[in-house]
């Protein structure tokens, strides 16, 4: 049974940092692409960024320049560095991954919450 677990999120002020980490376990062949999705009350889950095996990236425009994405492939974990936040970063993050098995399955983590405010 393939999981994956999110850690890092938290209450943070306006201008400050976090760290989100999601780790992949379980049996599989390997993982494609990863990503970190958001959903914050009342609205769609969004995708916020994305990381491809051989690290190619893309990024929300509204996180452009503020986030960061990168992986550990042999550990299976993506992370997402998170700066400059904002009071509407508020959000569940939840972590996403193709997952290669007999095929490629989606995966989605449990979510953590990251609330910004002062």
């Amino acid at each position: 049974q393939v999981q994956l677990v999110e850690s890092g999120g938290g209450l943070v002020q306006p201008g400050g940092s976090l760290r989100l980490s999601c780790a992949a376990s379980g049996s599989m062949f390997s993982i494609n692409a990863m990503g970190w999705y958001r959903q914050a009350p009342g609205n769609q889950r969004e995708l916020v960024a994305t990381i491809s095996r051989g690290g190619a990236t893309t990024y929300a425009d509204s996180v452009k320049g503020r986030f960061t994405i990168s992986r550990d492939n042999a550990k299976n974990t993506v992370y997402l560095q998170m700066n400059s936040l904002k009071p509407e970063d508020t959000a569940v993050y939840y972590c996403h991954g193709r997952v290669v098995l007999s095929r490629e399955y989606d995966y989605w983590g449990q979510g953590t919450q990251v609330t910004v405010s002062s």
